[in-house]
């Protein structure tokens, strides 16, 4: 199967980090040749220590946060009143404003008679885009102490809504609103787990958003060991399929830990990643395939 011609996304999601996400969606990546990687786990990207990415171009991302002008602030707090997340607070004939909080929703500004809140620009962190051969690699990067990272996510799915070629995006662990955004125009998501009790109830939390969103999916169990199994237990029990099993195995264990690409470094990895690419990207094709 020619993988460089499709334009298909795919989105990788766990439950919690640590799972084994990035390591799919990196070596998904490498064997497509021709790619997009997205790394949406903004709080703590670490795609980029795989690839290791060249002329890197960086772009703050902004949110419109509002500030008051207290001469004009009659103290009425209808903005206060209106503020569903407590972002504004009427203290000792002042008027706060408590960014960390804020939604740049603007309602604030509209409901004020008097005018005296208007819009300033906040940096709350960055995108950096750059190439490892024939992959472009997009990173968001998260200000430390910022509460949310969704406008970050928006740009980075945003620019790449468009563009002719597969595209691998690398999710936050979980199933927050950050998530939800990732997978909201992907055509397959990949749910990967460990296979353990806790290794369930993450894959659960993940199994019941797409789900919700109706989208094609399958599992992947890491470190996979052929003995008792709750995952695949799990799997079976809920008729959901199980595209793929990585061994546990310490070639790989090694080879990852030194942030080298598995498919580069193994024949036996850029087998495994190579048939489970063209297994996605036939499932996706298909529209059998979204599980009950």
């Amino acid at each position: 199967m020619d993988t460089t011609k499709t334009n298909m996304k795919i989105a990788v999601l766990s439950g919690k980090g640590g799972t084994g996400k990035t390591l799919v969606s990196v070596n998904l990546s490498t064997v497509a040749k021709e790619s997009i990687y997205i790394d949406c786990d903004v709080e703590e990207p670490n795609g980029h220590l795989y690839f290791k990415p060249k002329n890197i171009q960086k772009e703050d991302v902004t949110v419109k946060i509002p500030k008051v002008d207290n001469e004009k602030c009659n103290g009425c707090r209808k903005c206060v009143e209106f503020c569903k997340f407590n972002a504004l607070a009427y203290i000792k004939n002042k008027l706060f404003i408590f960014d960390e909080i804020c939604h740049s929703c603007g309602g604030c500004m509209l409901v004020c008679p008097e005018d005296a809140l208007f819009e300033t620009e906040k940096v709350i962190g960055k995108v950096e885009k750059g190439y490892y051969n024939n992959i472009s690699i997009y990173t968001g990067i998260l200000n430390i102490g910022e509460a949310s990272g969704i406008p970050i996510v928006k740009k980075l799915i945003d620019e790449n809504k468009n563009k002719d070629k597969l595209t691998i995006i690398d999710c936050p662990p979980g199933s927050a609103c950050i998530v939800m955004e990732t997978i909201r125009d992907v055509d397959y998501c990949i749910l990967v787990a460990e296979p353990t009790i806790f290794g369930v109830h993450n894959l659960n939390m993940v199994y019941e958003l797409v789900r919700l969103f109706n989208k094609p999916f399958g599992v992947i169990i890491n470190k996979y060991l052929e003995e008792e199994n709750p995952v695949k237990k799990f799997c079976v029990k809920n008729n959901i399929k199980i595209i793929e099993k990585i061994p546990f195995d310490t070639e790989l264990g090694k080879i990852n830990s030194n942030g080298e690409i598995a498919v580069e470094k193994s024949g036996k990895y850029n087998q495994l990643f190579s048939n489970l690419l063209d297994k996605v990207i036939k499932e996706a094709g298909n529209e059998t395939t979204v599980n009950p």
